[in-house]
C-alpha cells in the first residue's frame, strides 16, 4: 500500500502524545495521558473507556484538536494539529470535525431555531443562512434524525433525547471526517440512548464517517467497532 492511501484509510492517529499539567517535576504534575499511540480507521466506530480520572475525555480534546499535548503528534485525515496556527485550527474543527458533546448546553444554543442549530457550522463557515442549498440541507438532516417538521422551534421545547438528534445532525452538515461523540447517552433514558446510538452507528454505517466516542457505559461502547480501555492516561 502506497502512503496515500495509508494515510486516506486512516481517519485519526496519535503518536506517542502526552498530556502533562503543572509543571514537570514537581509534586502537583498531572500526568493526564502518557505516551498514547493508536490509528483510527476511517469510516470506523471507536469507543474509548475507562473510569474517572483514566484519562479518556483529556484523550478526546487532544485528539479532536481542542487541547494541544505537551508532546507527541495528532493527525486528523493526515493533517498534523500541531503544525497548524490556531486560526486554522479552528478552521479545521469547524470544516472536518463533527461535536456531541453531553451537557445540552454544550450541544446547542438556545437563541436559535432547531433548523438554524442545525446549519449553525455551514453558517459559521460563510454560507448564506437563507440559502435553498442550506436550507434543504438542514431539513433532509431533521427528517434523518426524526424531527420533521420542528425545525421553526426553540431547542428548549425538546427532550434531552430530541436534543441529542439534534445535536447528531448538526455533527452531520459538514460531512466531517471524524465525530467525536464525549458522554453522549450519560443524561438519556434507556430508550433515547439507544435513537443517539443508532444515528452514529448511521454515520458509520451509512455515511462512512468515522465516529470516536468517549463513554463509561459498557452497553454504549457495545455498539463500537472497536473499543480501547484506558487507565491511568494509558491505552491497555
Amino acid at each position: 500500500m502506497d502512503t496515500v492511501t495509508a494515510v486516506r484509510a486512516t481517519a485519526l492517529s496519535l503518536e506517542s502524545v502526552s498530556r502533562r499539567y503543572g509543571r514537570r517535576g514537581r509534586a502537583r504534575e498531572v500526568v493526564a495521558l502518557d505516551a498514547v499511540s493508536c490509528a483510527v480507521p476511517a469510516g470506523s466506530f471507536t469507543a474509548v473507556v475507562g473510569p474517572s480520572g483514566s484519562g479518556k475525555s483529556t484523550f478526546l480534546q487532544c485528539a479532536a484538536g481542542l487541547d494541544r499535548p505537551t508532546s507527541g503528534t495528532v493527525r486528523i485525515g493526515g493533517t498534523d494539529l500541531g503544525s497548524l496556527s490556531e486560526a486554522a485550527l479552528t478552521r479545521l474543527r469547524r470544516d472536518r470535525v463533527g461535536f456531541v458533546f453531553q451537557s445540552h448546553a454544550l450541544n446547542l444554543v438556545p437563541s436559535l431555531s432547531i433548523e438554524e442549530n442545525v446549519v449553525l457550522p455551514l453558517v459559521l463557515a460563510g454560507a448564506d443562512p437563507g440559502d435553498a442549498g442550506v436550507l434543504a440541507r438542514g431539513q433532509d438532516l431533521l427528517a434523518r434524525v426524526g424531527l420533521t417538521g420542528r425545525g421553526a422551534e426553540s431547542p428548549t421545547t425538546l427532550s434531552g433525547g430530541q436534543q441529542q438528534r439534534v445535536a447528531v445532525a448538526r455533527a452531520l452538515v459538514t460531512e466531517p471526517a471524524v465525530i467525536f461523540a464525549d458522554e453522549p447517552t450519560a443524561s438519556l433514558d434507556p430508550e433515547s440512548a439507544v435513537l443517539v446510538l443508532g444515528l452514529l452507528r448511521d454515520a458509520v454505517r451509512i455515511d462512512g464517517r468515522t465516529v470516536v466516542m468517549v463513554t463509561h457505559d459498557p452497553v454504549a461502547a457495545s455498539w463500537a467497532d472497536t473499543v480501547l480501555t484506558m487507565d491511568g492516561g494509558r491505552l491497555r
